[in-house]
């Protein structure tokens, strides 16, 4: 009986000192101090009935003392990969949340545009087509819109947004304009104005792929006028994005 109670008391002792290493209270060196000392104590000179000694004798307090620090060695390892664990977690979330400002970042696109900086003028007639080039650019998140050439490429795949504006006071030639998709004919807006000012405009929603262009197009034999205020506008932006 008395065998048993200094195990138990030995066992009592190493879960005490596991926790304490645990929770960052003791240091290796003091747990295989505290160790000792408890071996120590227990292997004192104490006197047994033949009874304790043959309960107590299979028990060796050396094998004991070496599977406690055995374990201790364990419980270290594991709290080690616990905090790799946590750190690699960490690491992760970080990925992700950046993955995620990104991805958001990717879908901002929009652009606002007027034809003419700063003077006005008026572009046509002319016997073929005139790209109209909006220089004055108002608003390009995402860069999407190219002010050197008129072109909007679509950065993703999704549903998006255009509308435009004609304005023109000629009072011969009339005013006629067009959104093209790839070259081809989409929306118009149409001026005959006979001499008076007045304003034309369309607007679509397309659904785009990577790399579709959007343009806007003066007609043959048509005109086109602009001053400082930004009367022939271009703008389009991304509704939302589509697998």
């Amino acid at each position: 009986m008395k065998g048993l109670l200094c195990v138990l008391l030995l066992l009592g002792s190493f879960v005490f000192v596991v926790q304490q290493q645990v929770d960052g209270g003791l240091s290796e060196n003091e747990i295989n101090h505290h160790l000792s000392s408890e071996e120590r104590r227990q292997n004192s000179p104490q006197t047994h009935t033949s009874d304790d000694s043959q309960e107590y004798s299979p028990l060796s307090f050396t094998d004991i003392h070496a599977a406690l620090r055995e374990l201790t060695a364990t419980v270290t390892e594991q709290k080690a990969n616990i905090r790799a664990l946590e750190t690699q977690l960490r690491e992760q979330q970080t990925l992700l949340q950046e993955e995620k400002n990104n991805k958001n970042d990717a879908r901002k696109i929009a652009f606002s545009t007027s034809l003419m900086r700063y003077t006005g003028g008026q572009i046509g007639p002319s016997n073929t087509d005139i790209p109209l080039i909006y220089r004055n650019v108002f608003t390009n998140i995402g860069d999407a819109y190219n002010p050197e050439t008129g072109l909007f490429t679509a950065p993703l795949k999704g549903a998006y947004m255009f509308q435009f504006t004609i304005v023109s006071f000629d009072p011969v030639y009339p005013s006629t304009a067009n959104i093209r998709k790839n070259g081809n004919h989409i929306v118009i807006a149409d001026i005959d104005q006979g001499g008076r000012v007045l304003h034309s405009s369309n607007s679509v929603v397309l659904i785009l792929e990577v790399g579709d262009v959007i343009s806007v197009t003066l007609w043959p034999n048509r005109v086109i006028q602009d001053n400082p205020g930004n009367h022939n506008t271009f703008s389009g932006y991304l509704l939302f994005p589509l697998e």
